[in-house]
Parts: structure tokens; sequence; C-alpha cells
């Protein structure tokens, strides 16, 4: 197996990609559902880090700061920055928000490497349905320094239309210029199960029917 499709059958495995009848938040009825929050062993979130960092090297992603949104972006920063140096001898800064900014201490709502004016930084989220954490995290970044957001990493690239023709991964890159990373998308699951390297034939035409309706060109 490539990594793509050994990343597709470690969702499996950890119960983070499942296969049923699932509503979206758009009132949308999908045969799959990823929820990243099943992620809950040290093996599983070292193993995680090791996918991103496959990415970003994949893809040649340059950055000096990798930022995490809150919540789930917390442990993923951590892990890839961990996984970036194990593995390919890079040591990248990290960073994080709270949610509340902090009113006692040091103060603030950073977490971790302090922001310097010019640094490359790259957003680690799980998935992205509207661009909302990407929208929220941006001025978090700018008020703290005037960093380069340059790129985003993601699990999996759903390809649906959101409000309009296009992706939120396409919104997120003409309204910001920010380039979004998946390591895997939704048609390399539909081929992972047609080439039987994870389970799903129950559900294999409900999800080309979904991608047909929903998605992308």
């Amino acid at each position: 197996m490539n990594y793509k499709q050994d990343f597709i059958k470690f969702m499996c495995d950890s119960g983070v990609l499942t296969f049923g009848d699932f509503v979206t938040k758009s009132g949308r009825n999908t045969p799959y559902f990823i929820n990243t929050g099943n992620y809950n062993t040290g093996e599983q979130i070292n193993k995680l880090g090791y996918f991103y960092a496959k990415c970003m090297e994949e893809n040649n992603i340059e950055a000096d700061v990798l930022f995490g949104p809150a919540y789930k972006g917390i442990p993923l920063c951590v892990t890839v920055a961990s996984a970036l140096y194990k593995d390919y001898n890079k040591n990248l800064n990290y960073c994080f928000n709270r949610k509340e900014e902090k009113d006692h201490g040091e103060g603030g709502v950073m977490v971790g490497h302090k922001l310097k004016d010019g640094e490359k930084v790259c957003i680690i989220e799980d998935v992205i349905t509207a661009g909302t954490a990407i929208r929220e995290s941006l001025p978090i970044l700018k008020n703290c320094a005037d960093v380069d957001i340059s790129s985003v990493i993601i699990s999996v690239d759903r390809m649906e239309k959101g409000k309009n023709e296009k992706s939120a991964i396409q919104e997120v890159y003409e309204e910001f210029g920010i380039k979004v990373y998946p390591i895997v998308t939704i048609n390399d699951i539909i081929e992972s199960i047609q080439n039987d390297i994870i389970d799903g034939k129950k559900y294999l035409q409900k999800m080309i029917d979904y991608r047909e309706t929903y998605g992308i060109k």
C-alpha cells in the first residue's frame, strides 16, 4: 500500500472513517462520516503525525511554524512537529491558541512559539467543511505578528460544493491565497473501497452517487 491507502485504512481501523447513513451540518444525507475526535491512544496520535509530515514532504511545503487551532488542532500540531523532527530532522516551531484569552500570568491567547514578523506559518487542521476555523485563525495569527500564512494541511478533502459551485478549499484559496493540502481526498477513499483496501462495498454506489450530486468537478 502507498501512504495514502495506509492512511485510509488507519482511519477505518481507528474508528475515524465510518460508513452508514449520516446527516451533515448542512443537512446533506451522507454515506460516510469522519470523526477525528476518535483518535485516543498514543500509538494513533504518533502515527497520525507521520501521515501529516509525509504530506508536507511530498508537497514540498516549507514552514517555520506549525499552528494548531483549538481544540482539535492542538494535538495535531504537536504530533506533526514531533514527526517532522523524528522522520525528517526538521526542527519546526509550533503554537496553538486558547479559546479564551488568559488574564493572568503571561496572558494572551497563544501558547508555544512566539510568532515573529515574516515567519511562514502552516495551519494543521483535521477537515474543512466551510473554512470557518481557518477564517477564525487568520486574525488570531495576524494580531500576533505579520506572518505569512502560506499553507494548511488537512486529513481529508471531501471535495464538496459549498454555498456555490466551489469547495471550501477553493474558496479559501480564492479569498486568502492560502493553499490547502489534504492527505487524501474522497476520490482516494472511493478507490480504496474499489480496490479492497478497506471494507465498504455495501456503500460504494452511495459514495459514488453522493460524489456525483455534491462533489466539485
